[in-house]
């Protein structure tokens, strides 16, 4: 049970520390990791609000919890960095869609960035299945409550 809250927690650090030190920095550091480039069908590949010092906020401050909490800093890495990459799958899917980064996708904003390092977990911790599939399904839920209220707070930019 303690390992299950350890992972949500981690999942909580990856997708909240790019927002807290977005908030905190403003514009510096702030490059795109898609570099504005702009996919076949002439939209964003992933949009300017994927950053590289939200990809490294993420991974770094995983692997400082994980390391902490004992489950290793480079589980916390690739945990980190698997968190994001499910969330720029998220984003170019949504691109693909012509869906703005503002717009909201049930599910499609909040799964592949829980699934993914959940799928880490269940692999490299020998987490049972439904423990991993649990955890990524109470995130999931949890973003989805949370984040308007996140909004209205001006924690965030947008309501999810």
């Amino acid at each position: 049970m303690l390992l299950s809250l350890e992972l949500y927690v981690m999942l909580v650090l990856a997708n909240g520390s790019p927002v807290v030190v977005a908030r905190m920095l403003h514009h510096r550091g702030n490059c795109p990791i898609d570099g504005g480039r702009l996919w076949m069908d002439g939209r964003p590949l992933l949009g300017s609000s994927k950053t590289w010092r939200g990809l490294f906020s993420g991974v770094v401050t995983c692997a400082l919890f994980a390391f902490w909490t004992g489950l290793g800093w480079l589980f916390g890495v690739f945990f980190g960095f698997l968190a994001l990459l499910g969330d720029m799958v998220s984003s170019f899917i949504k691109r693909r869609m012509g869906l703005a980064s503002s717009a909201r996708a049930v599910w499609l904003d909040q799964l592949p960035e829980a699934l993914l390092p959940m799928a880490l977990a269940w692999y490299w911790l020998e987490l049972p299945l439904w423990e991993a599939l649990a955890v990524a399904l109470l995130f999931a839920l949890s973003n989805m409550l949370f984040s308007p209220l996140f909004f209205r707070l001006g924690i965030r930019k947008q309501p999810h």
